[in-house]
């Protein structure tokens, strides 16, 4: 299984539970497992963290396309199917016109082109306003999650000190 991580992940992580400078091994455990594959996320949620210009876009600057995948034919090939069900729904045209503009709308279709389990801290909400990626998950049968999730069922463990010496 792997996860796609969408820019609020990130973006919270460094603003309030994760951040940079006292919590690095949540930032090496991301690196970590997507060196190995389990973690990424795309060129469209690094460009949002790139437009915040502060810590955080220094270290996913750095991590380049090791973390932030490109978006490649097999993406662009489910563009069909996630602007087909936006537009089939209750949604207000602003609202459907600002979502296929933005990363949201990329990560989706990463998440059907490559079978990923999204994490998002969003939750659904039956706005007609704004459109909330669980809903759209839902909508297509896509997995999703929270970070807190993912880091659970990975069995993550941030540990401070020394290992605890065997029994």
């Amino acid at each position: 299984m792997s996860y796609l991580l969408d820019a609020n992940v990130f973006i919270q992580a460094k603003n309030l539970h994760y951040g940079l400078d006292f919590c690095p091994a949540f930032w090496e455990w991301l690196v970590d497992n997507g060196a190995a594959g389990r973690v990424i996320s795309i060129d469209k949620v690094a460009d949002e963290i790139a437009a915040g210009a502060d810590e955080l876009s220094d270290w996913a600057h750095d991590r380049g396309n090791a973390l932030f995948v490109k978006t490649g034919a097999a993406v662009a090939a489910q563009f069909g199917a996630v602007s087909t069900w936006v537009t089939q729904q209750q949604y207000e045209p602003a609202a459907i016109s600002t979502f296929l503009q933005v990363a949201d709308f990329y990560l989706i279709a990463h998440a059907l082109a490559g079978s990923h389990v999204v994490v998002t801290h969003e939750v659904p909400a039956n706005s007609v306003k704004r459109i909330k990626i669980p809903n759209v998950c839902a909508g297509l049968g896509l997995r999703f999650m929270t970070p807190y999730e993912m880091l659970r069922s990975e069995r993550a463990r941030f540990v401070l000190g020394r290992a605890e010496a065997a029994a």
